[in-house]
C-alpha cells in the first residue's frame, strides 16, 4: 500500500507542477481532489481493509491530501502572479488623452448662487462662519428669543431626534437647525465684537412642495458693532442685490414684519416687473420678496453676553435656492435636489464661470 501512495504522490506532484494556467490547474484538482479524483477514491477503500491496515493507510492518504492542496495553493499564487505581470506588461492606458467634451461636468446652481453671494459680501467685509447642521434646543431656539412655549416655535416644523434620558435641559434636546441663525449665537459666545459675519450651510424643517423642501439652504448675515442702524442694513442689502441681479437701478422698500430674533424687523421687497406672465427684476409696476431682516433684538445681545446699550446690530437672512430660482429662472424648487444630469446641463455653469463682484 506504501508503494501505491508513493506512486500516487509522485503522479499528483507531476500534474499540478505540469499546470501552466489557471484552467488547467484547476483541472489538476479536479483530479485530484475531486469528489470522483484519485484520492477520493482510494479513501473508499478504507473500509475493506483489516483495522491496523486501515487506520495506516487513512492516515498517509490524509497526509498526500494536505500536500497536494499546499502544492496546488502555491501553484495557483505563482500562475496568478504570473497573469499579472502579463497583464500590467501587455496593457497599457495613455493617461495624456483629453477628456471627452461630454462628459465635462457643471457646477451646480445652488453652489454657483453660494458662490456668488459669498464673494459679494466678502467684498463689503464680511467672514464666513460656519456651525453644526445637528443642534441643540438653546442654541436654536431660546437664545433666539424662542422661550419654551412661544408661539413662534410653531412656525418652524422641526425635526427632533431622541433624547437622552440621562440628560435634561435645553442644550441635551438635539434637533436638525431649522436656520443658519444658530451660528450667529455660536459665533457671538466664541468671538469679542465687533462682529461682520456671513453664514451659509443646509437647514432642515418639514415640509416639500413647489418652494419648499425638508432640507434646503440658507444665508445669513450679521453685524455687530456700536452706532449700528437701519440705515446701514438698507445699504447693505441694497448693494447686495444690485449686485447679485446684476440691475444698477434697483427699487428697493422695506416692509414692517416679525421675527422674534430681530426688532423692528422687516421683510425687503425689490422692484420687478411681470408684464405679459414674465418676471423681469428692475423698475417696474410691482414688488418682489426676496428676504428677511431686521435690528438684532436686545435679549439675543444679552443671551450672547453683550451690552445692548452699548452694542446693536442686524442680521438678515435668505433661501439660497429662492434666489437661484429668481435670478436664474428656475420654476420648482424640487428639481435642484432630484440629480437629474438633463437638468444639470441645462441650468449647470461652466466651472470657469466666476461670480459677480460687488460695484465699485
Amino acid at each position: 500500500m506504501s508503494d501505491m501512495i508513493t506512486e500516487l504522490k509522485e503522479e499528483l506532484t507531476q500534474l499540478v507542477s505540469a499546470a501552466n494556467d489557471l484552467d488547467t490547474l484547476e483541472t489538476a484538482r479536479v483530479t485530484a481532489l475531486g469528489k470522483k479524483g484519485k484520492i477520493t477514491a482510494q479513501m473508499k477503500t478504507l473500509g475493506g481493509m483489516e483495522p491496523e491496515q486501515r487506520k495506516e493507510t487513512g492516515q498517509a492518504l490524509n497526509a498526500l491530501k494536505d500536500e497536494i492542496a499546499g502544492l496546488i495553493a502555491l501553484q495557483e499564487k505563482a500562475l496568478k502572479k504570473q497573469a499579472l505581470d502579463e497583464q500590467l506588461r501587455t496593457e497599457t492606458l495613455d493617461v495624456t488623452l483629453s477628456a471627452r467634451p461630454e462628459t465635462k461636468g457643471k457646477i451646480h446652481p445652488i453652489t454657483q448662487t453660494m458662490e456668488e453671494i459669498l464673494t459679494i459680501f466678502a467684498d463689503m467685509g464680511f467672514e464666513l462662519a460656519e456651525g453644526p447642521d445637528i443642534e441643540d434646543d438653546w442654541h436654536n431656539f431660546t437664545a433666539l428669543n424662542f422661550p419654551p412655549g412661544h408661539p413662534a416655535r410653531e412656525m418652524q416644523d422641526t425635526f427632533f431626534l431622541p433624547e437622552n434620558p440621562d440628560e435634561e435641559g435645553e442644550r441635551a434636546k438635539k434637533l436638525l437647525r431649522t436656520h443658519t441663525s444658530a451660528v450667529q449665537i455660536r459665533h457671538m459666545l466664541e468671538n469679542d465684537p465687533p462682529h461682520r459675519i456671513i453664514v451659509m450651510g443646509r437647514t432642515y424643517r418639514s415640509d416639500y412642495d413647489m418652494t419648499h423642501t425638508p432640507m434646503f439652504h440658507q444665508t445669513e448675515g450679521l453685524v455687530i458693532d456700536k452706532n449700528i442702524n437701519m440705515g446701514h442694513l438698507k445699504g447693505c442689502l441694497l448693494d447686495f442685490a444690485k449686485t447679485f441681479f446684476e440691475v444698477e437701478e434697483l427699487p428697493m422698500r422695506m416692509r414692517p414684519s416679525f421675527f422674534p430674533f430681530t426688532e423692528p424687523s422687516a421683510e425687503v421687497d425689490i422692484g420687478c416687473s411681470r408684464k405679459d406672465g414674465g418676471l423681469t427684476i428692475g423698475a417696474g409696476d410691482d414688488w418682489m420678496e426676496i428676504l428677511g431682516c431686521g435690528m438684532v433684538h436686545p435679549t439675543v445681545l444679552k443671551n450672547c453676553g453683550l451690552d445692548p446699550d452699548e452694542y446693536q446690530g442686524f442680521a438678515f437672512g435668505m433661501g439660497i435656492e429662492r434666489m437661484a430660482m429668481l435670478k436664474y429662472g428656475i420654476p420648482d424648487l424640487r428639481t435642484f435636489f432630484e440629480s437629474d444630469t438633463r437638468w444639470l446641463d441645462h441650468y449647470g455653469f461652466d466651472p470657469a464661470d466666476r461670480p459677480n463682484r460687488a460695484f465699485k
